[in-house]
């Protein structure tokens, strides 16, 4: 088929300013790329925080702007394989896929030792504008994109949970769970969502969901959390503290990018546990270190975007084993994209809202 020269996006041209533009030169398909047409893109809550200036975007006093506009925003996409360059192989035109958020650069210690996600460099899709995002009808990705075949019967509704689940099962693979554990995960939208039904194929003692909004703790209990409890009514802390016998949790999730969720991590977690950060925060957060070192010589590891985790959340979307139910619920056009990001921010109650083309 042909491609037009232009296509519809949504553009950053800067902090702040986001623009849709109707006719925006479509991608040039080089010798190793392959270039996609768009089926949708998910809105993300780091498209949010990026859109309205964090610091962790745009830079701050410690670190310098990380994002390179102008650029396409959306990293939560997937597409049909519309032209392929003379070099590639292992695809056809007519394939269905998605990518892995990180563009990995192949020459750098991190890629050439297989810990591709931190790639130095860092190019991802979504914020540089050498490697655009989703927001538009057409995508390139580059030869060094980590490429993923998705099932063409695999409902759109479900495919566009791809990433997102990816990401969250990073994360619990990270916690290392056990069946002796008292696991909480702090934060049941889209992201914690995808930890609580994969964490629940581990079989912990114990999978407490925390959130703010009974909806989402309705959904937690459905995706299999055994207990839930909203912070905003009961005393968390003290729960835990009640259902451990005074020792607190095993493992502490934290998936709401909120300052007090770290906090309230840190009381409610037994000594030697294991504290798992996932969000990108929106400003700096303070916290007591002392607890971490003196008080209970804590484990924290961070969790980063989803390293050889698609063909398993592929797979498990697919055959239902990993559920999705209800998590997407609002679609709009691209031209709507100003009340896409409203409702993305989940103040209407939704939990994944798209862009569908």
């Amino acid at each position: 088929m042909s491609i037009p020269k232009t296509m519809k996006a949504l553009v950053a041209y800067g902090k702040g300013d986001y623009r849709f533009v109707k006719e925006y030169p479509t991608p040039v398909c080089g010798p190793d790329d392959i270039v996609i047409k768009t089926e949708g893109c998910g809105i993300c809550a780091g498209d949010l925080k990026c859109m309205d200036g964090a610091g962790r975007f745009w830079g701050n006093n410690n670190q310098e702007s990380w994002v390179k506009p102008p650029f396409i925003p959306g990293h939560e996409f997937l597409g049909i394989i519309v032209e392929m360059g003379k070099n590639v192989k292992g695809y056809e035109v007519g394939d269905r896929v998605t990518a892995d958020q990180i563009v990995p650069c192949g020459e750098c210690k991190f890629c050439k030792t297989g810990r591709y996600w931190m790639c130095q460099p860092h190019a991802t899709f979504g914020f540089q504008k050498d490697n655009n995002g989703g927001m538009a009808e057409y995508v390139r990705y580059p030869k060094t994109a980590v490429i993923h075949k998705v099932p063409k019967d695999l409902s759109l509704e479900k495919a566009l949970l791809i990433e997102p689940y990816a990401c969250s099962k990073h994360c619990v693979d990270r916690a290392q769970i056990t069946n002796e554990d008292v696991v909480v995960i702090s934060g049941a939208g889209t992201l914690g969502l995808g930890m609580i039904t994969y964490a629940r194929m581990k079989n912990p003692a114990k999978l407490i969901v925390l959130d703010m909004m009974d909806s989402r703790l309705e959904k937690a209990k459905e995706f299999g959390a055994d207990i839930v409890f909203n912070p905003g009514r009961e005393d968390v802390v003290k729960n835990i503290m009640d259902l451990t016998d005074g020792y607190g949790c095993d493992i502490y999730i934290e998936a709401t990018g909120h300052p007090s969720s770290v906090i309230q991590g840190l009381e409610m977690i037994r000594k030697l546990g294991r504290f798992v950060e996932f969000s990108v925060f929106g400003s700096e957060t303070t916290v007591d270190w002392s607890i971490i070192g003196d008080g209970k010589e804590l484990d924290v590891l961070g969790a980063h975007l989803s390293p050889y985790c698609y063909p398993f959340v592929i797979e498990h979307i697919t055959k239902g084993t990993l559920k999705t139910d209800g998590i997407i619920g609002r679609s709009f056009k691209l031209e709507e994209w100003e009340k896409a990001f409203e409702y993305a921010t989940g103040k209407h109650g939704d939990f994944k809202v798209v862009f569908t083309f």
